[in-house]
């Protein structure tokens, strides 16, 4: 994934570990909200991600055919290391935590490893990779990624 470097309306490609084009992010202009479209090869949309107004702490919802499918918050203090928590509506929480600004994380289930994002792995600036574990829910956890990227640059 590309680090966001742009404005809201702007579109960008997710790329697999080939450098092939497997997800669009479409960034929706002119909304009062930041909401970003996750989309498949074909166009069709996969999750909605849109900030939630009137919050204490920065949250984004990432919505499936109008239902909530998880929730991800910024917390609002930790010592140590950036984090944020995602509430997945059936289903078990995940937390993001890390080096969040530097693209350095990892995202836990019940401490249980499930990807990590990392910038280490390339040489291209403004370039950072999403290794995720088998079995899990590649394009929810790319939301995810997407929505904590727009929290913590804006």
């Amino acid at each position: 994934m590309r680090e966001k470097l742009f404005a809201i309306g702007d579109d960008f490609w997710i790329e697999n570990e080939a450098g092939e084009k497997a997800f669009k992010v479409d960034g929706k202009a002119l909304r009062v909200r930041d909401t970003l479209i996750l989309q498949d090869l074909s166009g069709r949309e996969l999750f909605k991600v849109q900030e939630k107004a009137l919050r204490v702490r920065d949250t984004m919802k990432i919505e499936r055919d109008g239902d909530t499918v998880a929730t991800v918050q910024k917390a609002l203090i930790h010592p140590l290391r950036d984090r944020f928590s995602i509430e997945v509506e059936g289903g078990k929480d995940l937390e993001a935590k890390g080096n969040i600004v530097d693209h350095e994380y990892k995202i836990e289930r019940d401490g249980d490893h499930v990807a990590e994002v990392s910038k280490r792995w390339f040489r291209v600036r403004d370039t950072y990779g999403i290794e995720i574990g088998s079995g899990e829910n590649e394009a929810l956890l790319l939301a995810v990624v997407v929505c904590i990227d727009q929290m913590s640059h804006d």
